[in-house]
């Protein structure tokens, strides 16, 4: 009976350590989230204060305040996450050490009652007594051998008594460490919370705004939406275009030559390659963070109004430089209203796009390699603004970029 409870704790032991083993290694992935947010947060905090507006835009000024209030609740719930991770791992570090100070009470126990044992035979027989009244020498040296084993027994346990006491201690502080990172965790929530509240309640006094004017910023939303269709239309065309092109150069006659490309094997080589990536490409700028997502969407403000994006926009520093995701060769640089460019870059049957650019650096044809500077995004003197558009398409089809670029 004492055996199978010995083996049921052993069990229950390793049970535990494993699981904290589980749950360390989760939490440390949530707490690189946390802390990536944390920096994310800054960097749009200060992009977005150092903005420098010749005009003010309640549009505009909601969307800041949209962008900080959505970082700030994705934080909040990485910090919620991470929290209960934490909790999770307190309450295991507390059964483990419940075990370990049962371990240690049982290894005190069988010491005392060895070390009264060995008293008691002490008081009836020295070992030196012990030993001579052997019968012959090999009983003697059995003799001999067995107080050797005995002697090495009692220093053996008392070395696992010393070793489960230090684990325990160890256990111990590991136990209050976690409990000080949740109250700190659950501190910066507070605060986070408090932000957020301030920011809510600028943008409730802002909608106000919009809500008393919603039809002039619906015209607005509108001008915009149906100047990006018609950049979209011009970069369709100009896609479709090339695969017309490609497939007369291959005499390909087939039913899908209006619609894809013709690849030479190192164009077919060079997608392959590209599809690998896929969730691991680079991003088109070195800093920056996603201010529009892909698909069709409800305006971020005016929520009556419906938006479609065709790719992402990506809000960066002032004279940031975009940049190309993946080698590939320029299939065009196309100028666009108000002297703005795009560059189209092919990787086989993939098309990368590069909207809202001031300056390009490469020209039609040119080699370009993972993470080469292909032109200056072009900043905005009203609104302050510095915003790539960025696409990405299969043939002509459109991809949401977010499933390609790394952790988008």
């Amino acid at each position: 009976m004492q055996f199978k409870l010995n083996y049921l704790f052993l069990f229950l032991a390793l049970l535990i350590s494993s699981n904290i083993v589980a749950q360390k290694s989760k939490r440390q992935v949530l707490e690189a989230r946390r802390i990536q947010l944390q920096k994310d947060q800054i960097y749009i905090n200060a992009l977005l204060s150092n903005t420098k507006r010749k005009e003010t835009n309640v549009l505009n000024e909601l969307k800041d305040i949209d962008d900080k209030i959505n970082t700030r609740e994705d934080l909040i719930a990485a910090i919620e996450s991470e929290s209960n991770e934490l909790g999770n791992e307190i309450y295991l570090n507390q059964l483990e050490i419940n075990q370990n100070k049962r371990d240690l009470v049982a290894l005190k126990k069988d010491y005392a009652d060895m070390i009264y044992k060995s008293y008691k035979s002490k008081s009836q027989n020295s070992r030196i007594m012990f030993l001579l009244s052997s019968e012959n020498f090999f009983q003697g040296y059995k003799r001999f051998q067995y107080m050797k084993q005995y002697t090495a027994f009692r220093k053996k346990q008392g070395d696992e008594i010393q070793q489960k006491t230090t684990e325990l201690q160890v256990l111990t502080d590991s136990l209050q460490v976690k409990k000080n990172q949740k109250k700190t965790l659950l501190e910066i929530k507070k605060k986070e919370q408090s932000v957020i509240e301030k920011e809510k309640k600028s943008k409730e006094n802002l909608l106000t705004q919009v809500k008393q004017k919603e039809n002039k910023y619906k015209k607005q939303i509108r001008q915009f939406q149906k100047e990006e269709n018609r950049i979209n239309a011009q970069i369709d065309k100009l896609i479709r275009d090339a695969i017309t092109a490609s497939n007369k150069k291959s005499g390909n006659t087939s039913k899908t030559a209006s619609t894809t490309f013709a690849l030479t094997p190192e164009a077919k080589e060079l997608a392959s390659k590209f599809e690998l990536n896929k969730g691991k490409l680079d991003w088109p700028v070195e800093k920056g963070y996603v201010s529009t997502f892909y698909g069709k969407q409800p305006h971020p403000i005016v929520k009556s109004t419906t938006i479609q994006s065709n790719g992402v926009r990506i809000t960066t520093n002032d004279g940031s430089k975009a940049r190309a995701v993946f080698n590939g060769t320029v299939l065009a640089v196309q100028v666009m209203s108000g002297n703005k460019k795009a560059v189209l870059i092919q990787h086989g049957n993939y098309i990368t796009v590069y909207k809202n650019l001031e300056n390009v650096f490469v020209t039609t044809g040119d080699k370009v390699t993972t993470k080469q500077e292909i032109g200056t995004i072009f900043t905005d003197k009203i609104t302050g603004k510095t915003i790539l558009s960025f696409v990405l398409t299969n043939n002509a089809k459109t991809l949401n970029p977010a499933s390609w670029i790394y952790r988008m």
